[in-house]
């Protein structure tokens, strides 16, 4: 289960926080916890440049880190799930983002607000890219992220 985005800042996000007043508070959460995700995966051994290609990267660490949507003991999500998902989330909504020439959508009313944050596409295509992370940690490579990824980007 994630913890309530408000949690994940006090939990220490707070210092990579890039505070715009003209969109919610989400939005600039997982702005911040998608660069946040992407120095942890680099300083882990995985490529996260915000690439296509780096959505592979996503699906491996979570094959490594969730074999079989377990988390390894000791590993890097047995600990904090919920704030390194939303993360993880973010930093695949901010990847489509950026290819895609998109732009995320939150609501910071909504008690949900981290896991129906969505991403509006160009294309007119929408994605919640926390929720099909969310799926991906527990189905496994059935709901693979760089499929994801590419089926909209490149539809």
């Amino acid at each position: 289960m994630l913890l309530p985005y408000k949690s994940a800042i006090a939990m220490g996000l707070a210092s990579v926080m890039i505070v715009n007043a003209a969109e919610p508070k989400i939005v600039s959460d997982a702005v911040a916890s998608a660069e946040w995700m992407a120095n942890a995966l680099s300083s882990s051994g995985y490529k996260a440049n915000f690439s296509l290609d780096s959505l592979r990267e996503v699906d491996r660490f979570l094959d490594d880190q969730a074999p079989g949507g377990n988390p390894k003991p000791g590993g890097l999500l047995s600990q904090n799930r919920g704030v390194r998902l939303f993360a993880l989330g973010a930093y695949v909504g901010e990847v489509i983002r950026r290819q895609a020439e998109g732009q995320w959508q939150g609501d910071d009313g909504d008690p949900k607000a981290e896991i129906n944050l969505a991403v509006h596409l160009k294309s007119g295509a929408i994605c919640w890219p926390v929720q099909r992370v969310m799926k991906r940690f527990k189905n496994g490579a059935e709901d693979g992220i760089y499929i994801y990824g590419i089926a909209l980007v490149r539809p």
